[in-house]
């Protein structure tokens, strides 16, 4: 049903419900645009189902309506990932409702969502980052740029999107950390270690320098015109310096992300601590590493026991 049908569909007090809502969403949380509209789309479409089933006010609907709806996408096709996307925006909006006083309970607590295996994100070593990195020509100055660009984002875990933004002042050398603007605008601290401060400084020093135009500002990685590098013009550096390395097509910039939280989960470093780092507003999102490390200890075990093996 077309967004405009749905809203239409969808009794008055439910859908004043939703857009006070939505207005916290935007307005106290600072989500972007598209989120705050996902967001609308999902709790709109299960408005109208509420109001179809003869509900028009959010303290009568129940766990059933919640379990009736999902049951509903489920037999029209929906992808898991999906219907999972859909019942956690509906899991936010009742937590709200307990939050403002308008319901006494959570509705959607004991829910059941869709069963579904996440997608581990890929595995890279310690020795494959630094081959990727040394694949680099430094005797130029976009070397010497994707170097220290590759060094951030394994070292401290930065997006890519985060990392093409980056200005000059959001690196503290003194305090040895880097100020981020994350997703919903949300600024937030990431140590830098020491490495990527060195090859930061020799970027600065000799990189830089080489990239500046009359009309260059202040964002801190260069293009060759001068201006914030794209992330398409990075990812394209990855790719071609793990080319040299010897490495696979599927080496991307966000692998370094990930290798970033699976390489200190490895090291001993707690889930929250990495959450922090790497700007998850849920912990649920983190766990997902503590899924890869478990993953990595059991091939491990498999390759190298002696009992690993069937028999």
């Amino acid at each position: 049903m077309p967004r405009n049908a749905r809203a239409a569909a969808v009794p008055p007090d439910l859908r004043e419900g939703v857009d006070a809502f939505l207005g916290h969403l935007s307005l106290e949380r600072g989500l972007a645009k598209l989120t705050v509209a996902a967001y609308e789309g999902d709790l709109l479409a299960f408005a109208a189902h509420c109001g179809r089933a003869g509900f028009s006010r959010w303290p009568d609907v129940g766990l059933a309506q919640v379990d009736a709806w999902v049951r509903t996408l489920d037999r029209r096709g929906q992808a898991p990932a999906s219907l999972a996307r859909r019942l956690s925006a509906v899991r936010s909006f009742a937590r709200h409702l307990v939050r403002a006083g308008l319901r006494r309970d959570d509705f959607t607590e004991l829910a059941r969502g869709p069963k579904f295996q996440r997608r581990l994100p890929g595995l890279i070593s310690p020795a494959e980052v630094a081959r990727i990195v040394t694949a680099l020509d430094v005797a130029k100055p976009q070397g010497l740029r994707d170097r220290a660009m590759l060094e951030l984002m394994y070292g401290s875990g930065l997006r890519v999107s985060e990392l093409c933004g980056l200005d000059l002042q959001a690196i503290d050398e003194e305090s040895g950390v880097v100020r981020v603007r994350g997703k919903g605008s949300k600024d937030r601290l990431v140590p830098v270690g020491e490495t990527s401060l060195t090859v930061l400084r020799a970027y600065l020093a000799a990189g830089r320098p080489a990239l500046v135009r009359p009309k260059t500002g202040s964002a801190l990685f260069l293009s060759a015109r001068g201006v914030a590098i794209s992330r398409k013009t990075f990812w394209l550096a990855v790719k071609q310096a793990a080319a040299r390395a010897g490495l696979p097509p599927s080496v991307k910039p966000h692998l370094l992300r990930h290798a970033f939280a699976t390489h200190l989960l490895a090291g001993g470093a707690d889930l929250r601590s990495i959450q922090e780092m790497l700007g998850h507003a849920d912990i649920a999102t983190t766990q997902i590493y503590a899924s890869v490390e478990r993953s990595a200890l059991a091939d491990a075990h498999r390759r190298h026991h002696p009992r690993g093996r069937k028999a």
